[in-house]
């Protein structure tokens, strides 16, 4: 098996932990993952080692503490943290903790990427700053007063939707993304509508952007572009342009 072949088959089973918040298939296919991509990326940058037996090597201790493979972890272990906020889900979140914990201490791969749903931050900076909060609220079940509830909605959509798209697992969190985006601007449109600005306009313009079928990021992107004036947010012109240009099919 060519090693592109095997990290096809590694992803497979990563891939569907993720979509489905199952923690003990990720912590099945954790290891695998994390083999394969340090193996290929050692390859490309000349420093592999070819092994005998054909069998991708172990990871040592030191090649689990490298930036390389600390990356990797982070981002699929992100990505999993994002699924399971999107289904409220934390016994999945504190699932695979526990199992890596138990396998490499606390110190394991990945740790920062659950750190960002753990903690709190009022001052967030980067991405996943903003990411990691909303999906620690949507894990804890702190949702915000119903006046705030669409714009906070809105704000954490759109920063889900721009993590995911710089993720190994984008489409793995696009899909349920996109579920969580229709469900929830469902439930705003015909039940909470009373908080959104001018009514009248964006409520028509809302259930148009609903009626698209595909669970997508380009559903997504149109429903955030359609939003935005219903929650008072100003996008740029060119962050306007850069939705769009996602929205289209």
């Amino acid at each position: 098996m060519t090693d592109m072949a095997e990290l096809q088959k590694r992803k497979m089973p990563i891939n569907l932990a993720i979509v489905h918040v199952e923690p003990d298939a990720f912590l099945a296919s954790f290891m695998g993952w994390l083999e394969i991509t340090a193996y290929i990326t050692a390859q490309r940058t000349g420093n592999a080692v070819v092994p005998i037996d054909g069998v991708t090597p172990a990871l040592s201790a030191a090649d689990l503490a490298s930036s390389g493979v600390q990356a990797v972890a982070n981002d699929a272990l992100f990505a999993f943290c994002m699924t399971a906020a999107l289904k409220a889900d934390v016994a999945a979140v504190d699932a695979v903790e526990a199992g890596l914990i138990a396998r490499f201490g606390t110190e394991y791969p990945g740790v920062l990427a659950i750190t960002y749903f753990r903690a709190a931050n009022d001052n967030p900076i980067l991405l996943e700053d903003f990411v990691g909060q909303a999906g620690r609220k949507w894990l804890e079940g702190d949702k915000p007063p119903p006046p705030l509830r669409a714009k906070e909605d809105w704000s954490a959509g759109l920063r889900f939707f721009e993590k995911a798209r710089k993720s190994n697992f984008n489409n793995e969190v696009l899909y349920p993304l996109a579920r969580w985006t229709r469900e929830r601007w469902g439930v705003i449109v015909e039940k909470e509508p009373a908080f959104l600005h001018h009514i009248e306009d964006n409520l028509p313009i809302l259930r148009e952007a609903l009626g698209d079928p595909r669970n997508d990021q380009a559903f997504i992107a149109n429903l955030l572009l359609k939003a935005a004036p219903a929650v008072d947010m100003e996008l740029t012109e060119e962050y306007e342009g850069f939705l769009r240009s996602i929205a289209r099919r």
